[in-house]
Parts: structure tokens; sequence; C-alpha cells
């Protein structure tokens, strides 16, 4: 395995590719008593549509959470209570365009990492358990219709964009996960949980090379051309509609602000970009900016006020929301603050002290295994190493962040999503 130094944040990475197309990297802790192993594949809920033997597939939205639900049934039972009976903490979470499996122990590492390669790699569906299974995801999906937050941030999205499937809900619908067959499950297993398209992330006080050998034992030997995907048609500069709204039973009005970006290319632009766009959050929303001090002066936003910025295939925006007794003047203060940031600025100081504690942050990250494991997966996808943050956040400058905001925060890429309480008014 190649090991790269990371001399300015004192870390250390073993990287090796697998014949069989897997890469790993294994990031070393020597003294540590737990372990961390996450097995990654570069697949989540907007990838619906899809070329698999020359032949293009739709499938329904909520496969890939679905898939990992039954992921951990094997033959012999099931994979989570193997790993919690060998005293490993094992879960598993699907995202937009990532499925994880992972789990963490003190003991038994490698016999638990064979156990976690072993039952993703070799699919083990029933219909009998898929229908099962349709009606526990449905009482999840039907929670998540009663969850506010949740209506609210798709209903962002939905303004957002016309036709990328990052604003499908990643659970689907109760009637989209009623199409899931077993058969859907092993076409997609087949053409996302190929090791070519996989990436396995260890930290902790292991052996590299020993990490690699385990999972040329266990993994299939060869591995295919990744599948093609279909995102839908380009999606222009503009919001698709300017503001959604739905009533649910809420006291307050709930609201999400998206703004629209382009999305930017695979490699180090991906990490530059969201290394600005946390900046730029922090810069034009977070809690020491002079936007936020007026909006909670006001009793506009409340401690529930969150924001950020999130980056897909065909799909990037900063985004903001919580509670509010008035979205639309929300709304009309970030856009006037974006306004004056490009006539006067962001304040030197506060800027300063914004990016030191952004950095600081990211460091501190790195004592988190699952942070360091997720966050290279991640970045493995986009074609960057997780750990050269430091020198691209080194290159973003004041007036990077201020163009940014001007380029981004704009009425035509802006959208609002707001639930209002039943009988109301906004």
């Amino acid at each position: 395995m190649e090991e790269k130094k990371y001399s300015r944040i004192g870390e250390r990475m073993f990287h090796t590719q697998l014949p069989n197309g897997l890469h790993i990297y294994v990031s070393p802790k020597p003294g540590f008593q737990k372990s961390y192993a996450f097995f990654a594949t570069n697949y989540g809920g907007m990838d619906m549509r899809f070329e698999l033997d020359g032949q293009w597939l739709d499938t329904p939205a909520g496969v890939a959470h679905f898939l990992e639900h039954k992921t951990f049934d094997t033959e012999d039972g099931n994979a989570l209570q193997d790993l919690a009976a060998n005293g490993a903490s094992p879960n598993a979470f699907t995202s937009t365009a990532l499925t994880g499996y992972y789990f963490e122990s003190t003991e038994k590492f490698e016999e638990n990492l064979k156990i976690l390669l072993s039952f993703v790699s070799i699919p083990y569906y029933t219909q009998e358990s898929v229908d099962k299974e349709q009606g526990i995801i449905g009482q999840e999906i039907r929670m998540g219709d009663d969850e506010p937050d949740t209506q609210v941030f798709y209903g962002m999205l939905e303004g957002l964009y016309a036709h990328n499937p990052v604003k499908e809900n990643i659970a689907g619908t109760v009637e989209s996960i009623a199409q899931i067959t077993a058969e859907t499950l092993n076409l997609c297993h087949k053409a996302f949980y190929d090791p070519g398209n996989m990436v396995l992330c260890v930290a902790g006080d292991v052996d590299p090379e020993r990490i690699a050998a385990i999972a040329q034992e266990i993994l299939p030997k060869e591995g295919h051309i990744p599948a093609r995907r279909d995102y839908g048609p380009a999606e222009g500069e503009r919001a698709a509609q300017s503001r959604w709204e739905k009533e649910m039973a809420v006291s307050t009005p709930i609201f999400q602000l998206g703004f629209k970006d382009t999305p930017p290319e695979q490699g180090e632009a991906w990490l530059r970009w969201e290394l600005l766009g946390d900046l730029a959050c922090e810069a034009l929303l977070g809690t020491s900016s002079p936007l936020y001090a007026k909006l909670y002066g006001e009793g506009l936003v409340n401690e529930a006020f969150s924001y950020g910025c999130e980056a897909y295939p065909g799909a990037a925006f900063l985004c903001a929301g919580g509670e509010s007794r008035d979205p639309e003047a929300v709304r009309e203060a970030v856009l006037a603050e974006a306004k004056r940031i490009g006539r006067e600025g962001i304040d030197e100081g506060l800027f300063r002290r914004l990016k030191r504690a952004a950095y600081g942050s990211l460091v501190r990250g790195l004592n988190s295994f699952e942070n360091l494991c997720v966050s290279q997966s991640a970045a493995h996808f986009h074609g960057y190493s997780y750990l050269t943050f430091p020198e691209v956040f080194e290159t973003i400058s004041k007036s990077n962040v201020e163009a940014c905001i001007c380029r981004v925060v704009t009425e035509e890429k802006t959208a609002l999503a707001v639930i209002k309480p039943k009988g109301g008014a906004v």
C-alpha cells in the first residue's frame, strides 16, 4: 500500500486499489482501542435511472434506502446480530448520493470486517422479506410525512429543481416502494454494489496490509465498469419556482430558503466549493454575522435557525431555515444583506475570525474516526483526498467568499418553502 503523509495536520493515510477496482484507505491510529470501518457505495437516493447490461432502467424512488435495509439479511440470519454478538456497534445510512455500512469495535476487528464485507457484497433478497419491509418502511415514510422539517426541506428542493432527482425523498413514497421487488433489489445491487463503485475506509490501530488482504480474500475477484446514470435534463440557473408552501399542524411557520448554484467540477474544485460554501454561509448567515443579529433582534428567527451548503451530481445550493413569524421578511433581509456585501464587502476582522473557527472545526473533526472515514469516502467519489483540505482552505480569500455570496444569493436563484399553520396565513 502507498503511504501519504499530511504534515500540516499530523495525519497519514495508506491507499491501494485492488484488482477488482475497490479503493481502500487506512488511517493508522496506534494506541487507540477502538477501530472503525466504513464500506460505502457510490449510490444514493438520486440514482433512480441507470444503464445496466446495455439497457436503461427506471427504478422507483426509495430503492437505495430500501436496499440498505435489506442488505443486512443473510441466508443464515441477520448481519446486525452477528456483528453485535462480536461486540461491534454496527449501522448504515443512505444519503442522496451515497450508501454506507459501518461498525466500530474494540475487539475482534478483523472478524467483524469479514462479516461487513461479506454481507454487503453477497445479496440475499427474498420476495417475502421485501413484502414485510414495505410495511416497515411505509411506516417510516408516513412518520416523515408528518415531520414539518422534512417536508419543508424537500419543498425547498422542489422549488430549486425542475428535473434533478435530488429533490426526491431518499425514503421514497408509500406508493413508490410498493413497486419494489426482490428483482429490483438484485438489479440495483448488481449495478452499484460492485467493488469498482465502492470504497473501504478504516481508522484505528490496524495493519493496512492486513486490511487489504482481508478485502481481497472476501470480495469478488473481478469488478465491472460502474453503471452510467441519468439525472434528467440540465437545470437552468434560475430556481424552478420561487415559492412552495403547505399547511401542517405547526404553531409557528417553518421555512427553508434555498439558493441555487452551478455544480462544481469533480476533483479539488469540489472540495474548494464545499469549503467556500461553508464560509459563505457563516459570513452571510452565521450566528456571528450582522444579518443574524438583525434577524434575531427583530424576532424573525430563533435558536432553531440553521444553514449549510450541499453539492450533488447536477445540483448545488446554499440553504437556511428554521421558525419565523414572517419567512418572507427573512427572505428579503437575506437578499438585501447579500447586496450590501456586494457593495461594502465583509468586515475584515469578522472574516479572519470566521476562517480561523472554520479551520479549527475541520481539524477537530479529524479526532472522530467516523467523520474521517465518511469524509474520505465521499471525497474519493468526488475525485480528491479529504486530507488536502488545509492547502485548499488556505487559498480561499475574503473576496472569494464575497463573490460567492453575490453570485449565488440572488432573487432569481432563490426558492422559499414554507410550512404554514393550519388555517393560518403568512
